[in-house]
C-alpha cells in the first residue's frame, strides 16, 4: 500500500473525497441524529421477542448494558479515528489505511453486499404489516415491497438534506404513539417488569445467547455514521455529539416503553415481533393500538432510509479509489449523492425482496461482526502506524480504555458466532469468502487498480 497522503493524517482539512466541492451538500447536528437514531434503532420495534427468548429481566438487562461493551467502544474508535481522518467512506477507509487495499477492499465489500439481505427484508416487513390488513397475492406483495424501496430510494438520491428531514418527520410521526403509550402505561402499573429473570425450565445456555444475539443486533452498526462525514457540517464536532445522543436514546427506546409495557400486562410469555402494537391496543384501547402500528410501519421506513442513505455511500468511496468500476461512483451535480450506487443497490434490494429472506438475515450479522471488528482493530493499528497524530477525541483511559474497545466487542462476537444457526454457519462463511473471490477478480480480471489514499 502506498504512504497515506499528507493531507488524510491532518485533521485541519476538511473531510476528505474527490467530490467536486458545489456537489457536496451538507447537513448538520439534528437531521444527522434523525436519520443515525432511525437507522440504529428507530422505535420500539421488532426486538420485542428478547423478552419471551430470554425473561424479562434478563432482556432488560442485556438491553440496558449490552451497548457498554458493544456500541460505545465501536462509538469511541470511530470517534477518535475520525478525530484524524475525517473523510468520506469514513470506516471503510480507515480500515484501508491501517491494513492496506487487501483488507480496506474487504470492509467495503463486506458492508455493501451484507445489507442487500437487510435492505430487502425492509420491503418485505412493511408489507408484512400492510398484507395484515389488506388481502395481496404474493406477487402483490412483492411489487409493494419494490415500490416502497424504489420511493425511499427514489427520496433518498435527491440530497442528504432531503434524507434527514424525512428522517426527522418520520421520528417525530413514531415518538408520538410511543409517548402516549408511555404515559398511559404509568398509570396501570400491576406487575414487576423484571421477574422472572429467566423463563422457568429452559436451559440458560440457549436463553442466554438468543437475548444476547438480539440485543447486539439492536445495537449495531454504530460506525456507519462515517461513512457520509464529507456530508457534515462541522463533521469532526458533530460525529462525537450524533454519537454521544444516540446510544442513550437507543437505550430508552429500547427498554421504557416495553418495561412499562410489562408492568402492565405481565404477559411476557406471548412476547414476539410487533407485539408493541398489540400490548398497545390492550393498555390504551383502539385509537393507541391504531397510531402504534402506522408508528411501526413509519420505524421500518425510518430504517430503510437510514440504510440505503449510509450504505451506498461505501460502494462510491471505493469506485472513487478504484476497486469498483468508476461509473459507479459517480455524483449526481444537482443532488451531491451517489445515484447510480443507490440505482444498483435499489435493483439487488428489489429483487431479493421476491424470497424468504427473513431466515436468511442473520447471516448478515456475520458480516456486521466483520466490519465491527475491522473497524475497532483500526483504532489500535492507526495508534501504531501515526502516534503523532493529533487526535481531536482519543478513547479515555489511554492503552486500557483501547483494549476494552478491542476485546469487549471481541468477546460478544464470539458468544454470538458460538450460538449461530445451524444456517447460519453453512451460508455466512459463503457471504465472507465472496469479499476475496471479488478482489482477485475485480484486480486481476477486471484490471482495476486502487488509488493511493
Amino acid at each position: 500500500m502506498r504512504p497515506l497522503s499528507p493531507n488524510m493524517a491532518d485533521p485541519s482539512r476538511p473531510a476528505q473525497s474527490k467530490l467536486s466541492p458545489g456537489a457536496v451538500r451538507q447537513i448538520g447536528f439534528l437531521p444527522l441524529l434523525a436519520i443515525f437514531y432511525g437507522y440504529t434503532a428507530g422505535g420500539p420495534f421488532g426486538y420485542e421477542e428478547i423478552f419471551s427468548g430470554s425473561g424479562p429481566g434478563m432482556a432488560l438487562l442485556f438491553l440496558t448494558f449490552v451497548p457498554f461493551f458493544w456500541s460505545i467502544p465501536i462509538s469511541f474508535a470511530s470517534a477518535e479515528m475520525n478525530g484524524i481522518l475525517p473523510v468520506q467512506g469514513g470506516f471503510y477507509r480507515w480500515s484501508r489505511a491501517a491494513f492496506g487495499d487487501f483488507w480496506g477492499f474487504q470492509c467495503g465489500w463486506w458492508n455493501w453486499t451484507g445489507t442487500f439481505l437487510l435492505n430487502s427484508l425492509y420491503g418485505v416487513l412493511f408489507m408484512d404489516y400492510v398484507k395484515d390488513y389488506i388481502a395481496i397475492t404474493p406477487n402483490e406483495k412483492w411489487a409493494g415491497a419494490a415500490l416502497v424501496l424504489i420511493l425511499i430510494a427514489a427520496m433518498n438520491a435527491r440530497g442528504i438534506q432531503v434524507a434527514g428531514w424525512l428522517a426527522i418527520a418520520l421520528q417525530v410521526a413514531i415518538f408520538i404513539p410511543v409517548v402516549w403509550l408511555c404515559a398511559v402505561s404509568i398509570f396501570h402499573w400491576h406487575y414487576n417488569p423484571i421477574l422472572p429473570f429467566v423463563p422457568p425450565g429452559r436451559p440458560f445456555g440457549s436463553v442466554f445467547g438468543k437475548g444476547l444475539a438480539l440485543a447486539m443486533w439492536d445495537y449495531a452498526g454504530y460506525e456507519q455514521l462515517s461513512s457520509c462525514t464529507a456530508e457534515m457540517k462541522d463533521p469532526q464536532r458533530t460525529f462525537v455529539r450524533v454519537l454521544a445522543w444516540n446510544t442513550p436514546m437507543n437505550i430508552l427506546t429500547y427498554t421504557l416503553p416495553a418495561t412499562l409495557a410489562l408492568a402492565v400486562l405481565g404477559n411476557w410469555q406471548v412476547w414476539d415481533t410487533g407485539y408493541i402494537v398489540t400490548a398497545s391496543r390492550l393498555i390504551g384501547g383502539p385509537a393507541l393500538g391504531v397510531a402504534m402500528l402506522a408508528a411501526s410501519i413509519i420505524g421500518v421506513a425510518s430504517l430503510s432510509n437510514g440504510t440505503i442513505l449510509y450504505t451506498t455511500r461505501i460502494p462510491a468511496a471505493m469506485a472513487e479509489d478504484g476497486y469498483l468500476p468508476a461509473w459507479l461512483g459517480k455524483i449526481h451535480p444537482r443532488y451531491g449523492t451517489p445515484v447510480r450506487a443507490i440505482a444498483v443497490s435499489t435493483v439487488v434490494y428489489c429483487v431479493l425482496a421476491k424470497f424468504p429472506v427473513t431466515d436468511l438475515v442473520n447471516i448478515y450479522i456475520w458480516t456486521r461482526i466483520a466490519t465491527s471488528m475491522m473497524t475497532v482493530l483500526a483504532a489500535w493499528q492507526l495508534r501504531r502506524k501515526m502516534p503523532e497524530a493529533h487526535r481531536q477525541f482519543k478513547i479515555p483511559w489511554g492503552k486500557f480504555g483501547l483494549l476494552c474497545v478491542i476485546v469487549l466487542p471481541a468477546a460478544l462476537c464470539a458468544v454470538k458466532v458460538y450460538y449461530s444457526e445451524p444456517i447460519v454457519f453453512h451460508w455466512a462463511p459463503v457471504l465472507l469468502a465472496l469479499g476475496p473471490i471479488a478482489y482477485v477478480v475485480l484486480r486481476y480480471a477486471f484490471k482495476l487498480r486502487p488509488q493511493p489514499l
